[in-house]
């Protein structure tokens, strides 16, 4: 059972999955802000060409 401890300890590849994992989701989040910004910016100027 150590030994097991031991070796999951050692393996990164799940420490890089949740990187990756944390990374997208930052990004994404940072989109959806974005495109909110952009989107009531945009409603504005339609608006006054009307």
């Amino acid at each position: 059972m150590l030994s097991l401890l031991r070796r999951f300890m050692k393996n990164q590849h799940g420490a890089s999955m949740v990187e990756v994992t944390m990374v997208v989701t930052l990004i994404a989040v940072a989109a959806i802000a974005s495109m909110r910004s952009v989107s009531s910016k945009v409603s504005i100027v339609l608006a006054t060409l009307n």
